[in-house]
């Protein structure tokens, strides 16, 4: 688990780290609705817009393991973008 300075640590990586994901999801958000437009008029979908909604998911998923302490491993500003299987 670590010692106290790791496990008070996560309040501000929290706050941080979920400042950004939740403006990144607002994006998301935004993309998705595009995505969903360019399926229905042109019949295709924009695999950058995948990319990048696989990237969040990998993000969000590595930010709610640290808040609940199944992990360790710091979210993201505080390490790399963990990169998808995209």
């Amino acid at each position: 688990m670590g010692n106290k300075k790791e496990i008070w640590m996560r309040i501000p990586i929290f706050i941080v780290s979920g400042v950004i994901l939740k403006v990144w999801g607002f994006f998301i958000l935004i993309f998705a609705l595009v995505q969903f437009i360019l399926i229905f008029l042109e019949k295709k979908k924009e695999e950058e817009f995948s990319r990048m909604f696989n990237l969040f998911g990998e993000q969000l998923y590595c930010f709610i393991r640290y808040i609940t302490f199944i992990s360790e491993e710091k979210p993201f500003p505080f390490s790399g973008l963990k990169k998808g299987k995209r």
